[in-house]
């Protein structure tokens, strides 16, 4: 995959589709899919272009949206989608105010379009005049075809980042999963800590995340994964204050089964695979060690028991 920026062409004829992609989920990857098999058919090759920032973001002036990808997050699954041409635009006052016959012409001129894969509620342009039947009726005129998104339900209901965004805010991370294709995920580097894990015969690493754009799940523990040093690691997750503790500041901790290298300063992915309960005060770490205890337990029972149906399945 190629990311063309600024003002580099693409100097052969393309089938290109416009979104955020944030979190490039299944229904990215179903409209993908459909940009492939357009691009095959015709012998074209395959574009997407997204923005920077999100539009979303840029009409946030408060900063309150959070997101499922990181900038860099998000181009690496896009590659994984085996697409010819990542464009990535600058969205600003500018690209907000133009005319939609005016990008067109761009996405002609510079980019090679021949094809535009368009979802039917799909807007763009000054005063979101650029929806499908408007894109449609200049394609005589200006030499390029159109084609409408298929859109992939689930249960019924169209998936989208804001669906999912939805749901891991209210901690139902399993169903995001299924809805992303993927365990969600976050990165960041294992800071040091108050070490009373280690106390506890829990250690725990605490994870400064890369970006403050990024969305925390719900507060709550976690079964957690990670890959280390080529190795699949599970392990349990808390997302809180600690009210036990101190319930101060809201952080990430992770305790890793059967796992004793040190991770101070090492770069890692956390992927959530399933919320065990909400975050509780205790009356005392005697009682917070036991729940860790029976929280540990049914995190592996779980564990050995996903397991066992991927090698059934097999």
């Amino acid at each position: 995959m190629e990311i063309i920026r600024e003002n580099k062409k693409i100097d052969t004829p393309v089938v290109l589709t416009i979104g955020s992609f944030d979190g490039v989920h299944i229904g990215h990857r179903g409209m993908i899919h459909q940009l492939k098999e357009l691009a095959e058919n015709n012998n074209y090759k395959t574009a997407v272009l997204s923005f920077v920032p999100h539009p979303k973001k840029y009409f946030d002036k408060e900063g309150n949206l959070k997101l499922l990808t990181t900038d860099k997050e998000k181009a690496e699954l896009l590659e994984k989608t085996g697409i010819d041409y990542l464009i990535l635009e600058n969205f600003d006052e500018k690209f907000a105010s133009q005319e939609p016959e005016e990008f067109i012409k761009k996405l002609k001129d510079q980019y090679g379009m021949k094809i535009l894969l368009m979802g039917y509620d799909h807007h763009f342009g000054k005063d979101r005049k650029g929806n499908y039947s408007y894109i449609r009726s200049l394609a005589p005129q200006m030499d390029f075809e159109t084609e409408i998104i298929k859109p992939v339900l689930y249960e019924g209901v169209p998936v989208s980042s804001s669906l999912i965004r939805k749901l891991i805010e209210e901690g139902k991370i399993e169903k995001a999963d299924k809805l992303l294709g993927y365990p969600y995920f976050i990165r960041g580097i294992v800071v040091s800590g108050n070490r009373i894990g280690n106390k506890l015969g829990f250690p725990t690493a605490n994870i400064q995340i890369d970006s403050s754009d990024k969305l925390w799940p719900k507060q709550g523990v976690y079964i957690v994964k990670s890959p280390i040093d080529g190795q699949e690691v599970f392990g349990m997750m808390n997302i809180g204050v600690r009210p036990t503790i101190d319930g101060k500041k809201q952080i990430m901790e992770v305790h890793f089964f059967d796992f004793d290298k040190n991770l101070y300063g090492k770069d890692l992915q956390i992927e959530f695979l399933k919320r065990l309960r909400p975050e509780k005060k205790f009356n005392s770490l005697e009682a917070l060690t036991n729940q860790l205890k029976e929280d540990k337990k049914k995190s592996l029972e779980w564990i050995k028991t996903q397991k066992e149906k991927i090698s059934s399945n097999s």
